[in-house]
């Protein structure tokens, strides 16, 4: 397959577990990607490096006390670089841009996204966070502006591809698996008792501390199931999970003739990533292939949400949807910073999340101003309950 132009790229978030493991494959398939744009938080260095590598157009360090690192470090090379939050936003506007992949983690990827969307870019989407908090807002711009979102989760991805070529067939549930994560089986009794260290090894993927601790609590599954019912347009009650502890099968959709179609392959993020990308042509990977006989036994089982109850407040936020899906993802991720900063316990994090839900203001129809609002009122609200 030859393409006559390359596909240039602005990686949001290029320094995370995502963003690296995209420019792995950009580089294995230079013939067909290029780099526009890089941006990361903090991480000056490796962002500075990967600059260097890549040749990018432009850069953005989030942290505008690091502008001069890195301007200077690349001074010497035809690359500009910028600082700060909004110029995040700013850059995805770029003509020379093509698909934006939002890989940066939580609600600060919300802005970027709707900028994105406005701009009439195609994007590949990592971030769960920016369709939990503002699901709505951004695929009724995205409708309007007739941008294609090409999610990019495991989960997403594996549901995006059994519906190609079904057009608007009736879909019956879509159903998310995932792997249980390091604490599967274990009792509230033994959950206690739990470290950070613990939670932080997943069994079967690789990923960054915020999304590896919200696997060990369920709410990655929860955010999930809130991405998902604005991604395909499904109502809650369609959408369930199962627990497949070998992470073979991605998801499936079950259709009103009760088959069901299924995505598989070994965990591997760049799969999605790749297939994002190209979409929707496939190219092809030297990935590992999956071999049936040495997957004999592929087991399926219902999560435990008495136990992990940030499903079920996941799950409730998104029945009464308005601003609570917000309240819920700025809650978890104060409880996760303080979860990793061994300030709370992991059987905290839950009660945190849902005390938040229950004391804040609920908001119907929020509008973007109020989401952020809302945004900044839990994270102020969690953080005094916790330090008092």
């Amino acid at each position: 397959m030859s393409y006559k132009l390359k596909k240039k790229i602005a990686i949001l978030g290029s320094t995370g577990s995502i963003g690296t493991q995209a420019l792995e494959v950009i580089q294995s398939h230079s013939e067909i990607f290029q780099v526009e744009v890089l941006t990361a938080m903090n991480n000056a260095a490796l962002l500075i490096e990967q600059a260097i590598h890549f040749k990018p157009n432009a850069v953005v360090i989030a942290s505008e006390d690091l502008y001069n690192k890195v301007s200077l470090a690349l001074a010497d090379y035809d690359i500009k670089v910028y600082a700060g939050q909004e110029a995040i936003a700013q850059i995805v506007e770029m003509d020379t841009v093509d698909i934006v992949l939002l890989a940066m983690v939580g609600y600060a990827g919300l802005k970027p996204a709707l900028k994105a969307v406005d701009a009439g870019k195609k994007m590949a989407l990592a971030n769960k966070e920016t369709l939990v908090v503002a699901g709505e807002l951004i695929l009724e711009k995205a409708l309007e502006k007739k941008v294609q979102i090409l999610p990019v989760d495991s989960e997403h991805s594996a549901i995006f591809q059994c519906l190609v070529g079904e057009h608007n067939n009736p879909i019956e549930k879509l159903w998310l698996t995932a792997s249980g994560g390091p604490f599967r089986g274990y009792s509230k009794k033994r959950l206690h008792t739990v470290t950070k260290e613990q939670a932080l090894k997943h069994p079967n993927w690789d990923m960054g501390c915020k999304i590896s601790i919200d696997s060990a609590t369920l709410m990655n599954k929860g955010l999930e199931v809130i991405e998902a019912r604005w991604l395909f347009d499904v109502e809650p009650h369609k959408i369930d999970v199962v627990v497949h502890p070998q992470s073979i099968v991605h998801s499936m959709v079950q259709f009103t003739d009760s088959s069901i179609k299924a995505q598989m392959g070994l965990p591997d993020m760049k799969l999605p990533i790749i297939y994002a990308l190209a979409y929707p042509e496939r190219v092809f990977t030297d990935f590992k292939r999956f071999s049936f006989t040495d997957y004999p036994h592929l087991t399926f089982e219902k999560p435990d949400a008495e136990t992990f109850g940030c499903l079920s407040l996941a799950y409730e936020a998104l029945k009464k949807c308005g601003n609570m899906p917000c309240i819920l993802n700025a809650a978890n991720e104060v409880a996760v910073e303080y979860f990793l900063k061994d300030k709370i316990s992991f059987l905290e994090i839950p009660q945190l999340i849902h005390n938040c839900m229950e004391k804040l203001s609920y908001v119907r129809k929020p509008d973007y101003d109020t989401l952020v609002q809302t945004h900044y009122e839990t994270i102020n609200f969690a953080k005094n309950l916790l330090n008092k």
